[in-house]
């Protein structure tokens, strides 16, 4: 199903998000529930925080580098030394993309949706995917990655969205 988003400003964006229970009848459906929305909001990732659930639960997808993934209870073990800066958005502050340093590759351990272990290295724009959406599990927004100058440029436009006064094709939820 279809959920609205959560918007910049809500508190569920900042807190670092309690271990999925893998044991629940209702993981599935949050799976569900997350490819849906960001499917609708045209996104490449989604954490179950943006759609307001505390959990350690997110989706990546993208399709030109084939992949389509579920990381539930995730944990990066490894960043490369190595960074680089590229533009980044999020669905949960639209209208805004600013350049961000990541690690150039990652090692993960998660469980995919079919609750089997895995770990794995990856590479460039899946890396800083997966690290994106990893940080919204941990409290973070790529915001506070933003050199100071680059935050207080944005700060007017983050506000307009923390109030609801910004344009949004898709839904979003307001605290």
């Amino acid at each position: 199903m279809i959920k609205p988003i959560v918007a910049y400003g809500a508190p569920i964006l900042r807190k670092r998000c309690q271990p999925a229970d893998v044991t629940s009848p209702e993981l599935p459906l949050l799976l569900e529930d997350l490819w849906d929305t960001m499917r609708n909001a045209n996104g490449v990732g989604l954490a179950a925080p943006q759609i307001n659930i505390d959990a350690r639960v997110f989706v990546v997808q993208a399709d030109e580098w084939n992949v389509k993934q579920a990381f539930i209870n995730p944990l990066i073990t490894a960043y490369s030394e190595a960074t680089w800066l590229d533009d980044e958005g999020c669905l949960s502050i639209p209208g805004i993309q600013a350049p961000v340093a990541r690690a150039e590759h990652i090692t993960i351990s998660w469980l995919d949706e079919t609750l089997e272990a895995r770990t794995e290295t990856w590479h460039g724009p899946v890396a800083r995917m997966i690290q994106h959406e990893y940080d919204h599990i941990e409290g973070k927004l790529y915001t506070d990655r933003l050199a100071p100058l680059r935050k207080r440029l944005l700060h007017a436009h983050l506000e307009r969205i923390r109030k609801g006064k910004a344009p949004c094709p898709y839904p979003l939820r307001y605290f």
